[in-house]
């Protein structure tokens, strides 16, 4: 008898051998951002009522995040687990620090079925290992009072890429309430952000209690009415309702002494030069007119700005102080950027302050501004944080550079040893329009998917090592012009947020999107169960439009998604189960709708895709640029303006429409054969608020060689009127060609008084049509 029970004994633990195996494989660890180093093992540490969170020292770090830790454990189990002193025992949880661990915010984490042990160097490490902790947690943990808890065994070795990893809030354009920012800093600490930008004043409204200016709270805290709809809305319409908020000092330093518990350093900016009307508003005598103000009621950029005399800088001087009372960041970000110059080259007394200390120009006397309280606040032990518009005429000694017009900024301060902080707007500004859906919710312009956030590398390959040494990190900004309840702010944040804090936390060459994007499934879950607005638009269905080649029009979708199937058609009807199954780039033949729905088990998953195809008879030709678009606004190539399909007619962003900056747009179009034509449609964006304008002229040429090309006439005086879309039809009459050249001339420098006077203005060309 003793050998059949034998082995029915090592049946039972084969058993559950292969059970904690599955348990294990089938959860897949989904934690963002992804460690350094991870190593699935089989079984379950199962938190209970007897389980305890255990300090190896004294240490407040440590006594920090565990105190965070039992927080969580009380939400999830509804049990009260006070960590004590103690070493290494069954059914616990220990944290100790180790100082052979090299980055000051690394950790070890070893989950065992009978303990889970955290190492650390300092607490900060330590409050990360938490969070890795709480993504392997049930998603059931965030909404409270689990049955039971369980974490998968697991060993885990972390340490983050950069130093600074953070992310912004302006509450300028609209104001968040104390608990609105304290969510908005949980979130950040889920994601292992350690730095919380607060923009704290704009022209649009102050919004932190100064008590030497009371005026700050009663005038500059208040508009009179909010811009409704967008800028370039013609004509431009207000809600007649005032606007008012501010935080009051004891409310700043709740938010400080909340972020320290969760390890973020909160960073406030007080913008200047430049963004200051609202302070202005209140105090005359800050800007170079003297004369009363308005605090700004739409967006965009005020010529009104701070006077660099010594009435300013003491207002400043006596500002800072106070900030500095409530913030004990090393850093204050003193903004430094859109600072329009007409108000200091009106001025006769700026105009004498240049003479009288040898400026350049303008840009000398902003650059005079920033140094010299750089000078205040590096005298108090701080060091000053710019948008990289300090660096024209000349940077001040001991900034710090946040790169956001590109990465030029930030490479021409990384070579002068300068410290660094990327954010450029190509992949850092989470205002930007996220899908090409018509349905999107309003947003400022541009186009920002998911996964242009995720492939973004902040560290430029232009660097030598002791250059890149300078790159500090990266942060993600949230500008609120468009986002005027703090639900909107979610939506745009995440999980684009959770792209960039992959970003700035694992290594460039451990980074895939698709591993990403499959753990990042199973977060948006956590996300949502934690009530955040997240954008769930993981699933929706993207067309990808080649053509320019002279091979036709071809359309690739995507996502490719495990357990996700896409289903198209081409004739306009809706997709459905038993539609075409996209599994390779479909080529467009014929004029017609393509509809494409993602499914997941038989249902529908996600927003699909709709691009109606017109095949004229430049459509999937061949297409080259004399000039290329700026990246950020290069669609998916030349081919954009003759892949049949027209952009969006509210918007500018997005794959369909190619931006040029400073820059004309000249176009040769190999149509293959001598063909005959009749007429030559162009579309062009229209969006002075944002520095867009149509041509300011339009010639189309014809060449049967494709080097020796006869004008057929130009088209001056493009009308823009009110829309935002241009369209211009040119005639072709009774004209036989092969080759035609399209030269759409920029409209050039903008004209004063209007948005970006004296810039270059932007030209946007949509679909050519020929016909």
């Amino acid at each position: 008898m003793k050998q059949p029970i034998l082995l029915l004994l090592f049946a039972l633990v084969i058993a559950a051998c292969q059970q904690d195996k599955k348990q294990a494989s089938a959860n897949q660890y989904n934690i963002i951002p992804q460690p350094v180093s991870l190593t699935a093992k089989t079984g379950q540490f199962k938190i209970t009522g007897d389980t305890k969170i255990l300090l190896a020292s004294a240490d407040e770090g440590l006594k920090t995040a565990a105190a965070h830790l039992a927080s969580l454990l009380i939400k999830a189990t509804g049990t009260t687990v006070a960590p004590v002193e103690g070493s290494a025992q069954k059914d616990a949880i220990l944290f100790s620090l180790d100082p052979s661990i090299a980055n000051d915010e690394g950790y070890t984490l070893s989950v065992t079925p009978y303990e889970v042990t955290v190492k650390s160097k300092t607490g900060a490490g330590a409050f990360y290992a938490i969070q890795t902790l709480r993504q392997l947690m049930p998603v059931e943990a965030e909404a409270g009072k689990t049955a039971s808890l369980s974490i998968p065994c697991v060993e885990i070795t972390d340490a983050p890429r950069y130093g600074y990893r953070g992310m912004h809030l302006d509450v300028g354009r609209h104001f968040f309430g104390v608990d609105d920012v304290k969510k908005y800093i949980d979130l950040l600490a889920l994601h292992k952000f350690n730095r919380f930008h607060w923009h704290l004043t704009e022209d649009q409204g102050w919004r932190l209690e100064i008590k030497k200016y009371p005026k700050l709270q009663t005038v500059a805290a208040c508009r009179n009415e909010t811009l409704i709809g967008h800028y370039n809305d013609t004509p431009q319409k207000y809600d007649g309702k005032k606007y008012c908020g501010y935080y009051t000092q004891e409310e700043a330093r709740e938010i400080v002494r909340y972020a320290a518990e969760r390890f973020v350093t909160v960073i406030p900016e007080i913008e200047m030069p430049g963004h200051g009307l609202a302070a202005i508003a209140a105090y005359p005598e800050l800007g170079c007119t003297g004369q009363p103000a308005e605090v700004g009621t739409k967006w965009g950029i005020y010529d009104n700005v701070f006077c660099p005399n010594e009435v300013t800088f003491k207002f400043l001087e006596d500002v800072m102080t106070e900030v500095m009372d409530i913030f004990p960041s090393k850093y204050i970000h003193i903004g430094g950027d859109e600072c329009p110059k007409t108000a200091w080259e009106n001025s006769g007394f700026c105009q004498g302050l240049i003479k009288k200390n040898s400026l350049k120009d303008e840009h000398g006397l902003q650059s005079y501004f920033i140094q010299r309280m750089e000078k205040f606040l590096n005298s108090k032990g701080r060091s000053i944080i710019g948008w990289d518009e300090i660096l024209e005429g000349g940077l001040a000694p001991n900034a710090t550079v946040m790169s956001w017009r590109g990465t030029e900024g930030g490479i021409a301060a990384a070579k002068q040893r300068h410290d660094v902080i990327m954010t450029p707007t190509d992949f850092c500004y989470l205002d930007y329009y996220q899908s090409q859906d018509p349905a999107e919710p309003l947003a400022i312009g541009g186009y920002l998917p998911l996964d242009k956030v995720y492939g973004y590398e902040p560290t430029p390959a232009e660097l030598t090592p002791e250059e890149a040494g300078h790159i500090l990190g990266v942060q993600a900004n949230v500008w609120t012009e468009y986002m005027a309840d703090f639900a909107k702010v979610e939506y745009m944040a995440y999980p684009r947020a959770c792209a960039l804090a992959e970003v700035a936390w694992s290594a460039k060459e451990a980074r895939n999107y698709d591993n990403f994007t499959g753990r990042l499934a199973h977060h948006l879950k956590r996300l949502q169960a934690l009530a955040v607005n997240v954008a769930t638009n993981l699933y929706d269905v993207k067309a990808t439009i080649s053509a320019g080649d002279g091979k036709g029009i071809l359309v690739g979708l995507s996502p490719k998604m495990e357990g996700i199937e896409i289903r198209y058609t081409t004739d306009g009807s809706e997709p459905t189960t038993a539609s075409a199954l996209y599994e390779k780039s479909i080529l467009m033949e014929k004029s017609g709708t393509l509809k494409a729905v993602p499914f997941q088990n038989g249902k529908p998953v996600g927003r699909g895709a709709e691009a109606p195809f017109k095949l004229h008879k430049a459509a999937g030709k061949t297409i080259s640029l004399t000039n290329f678009p700026a990246e950020k606004y290069s669609g998916a190539g030349p081919g954009s303006v003759i892949n049949g399909v027209a952009g969006p007619t509210e918007r500018y962003g997005g794959s369909e429409w190619l931006g040029f900056e400073g820059k004309d747009f000249i176009a040769i179009i190999d149509l293959g054969a001598e063909t005959d034509l009749n007429t030559l449609t162009m579309r062009f964006f229209n969006g002075p608020g944002q520095w867009v304008y149509p041509p300011k002229e339009l010639e189309v040429a014809t060449s049967s060689d494709g080097s020796q090309f006869q004008s057929l006439g130009k088209m001056a005086s493009i009308a823009a009127g009110e829309s935002k879309l241009v369209e211009v039809q040119f005639p072709l009459t009774q004209v036989k060609t092969r080759y035609l050249k399209v030269f759409a001339a920029r409209y050039g420098l903008i004209p004063e008084g209007a948005q970006g006077a004296g810039n270059e203005a932007w030209l946007f060309v949509d679909e050519i049509v020929v016909e």
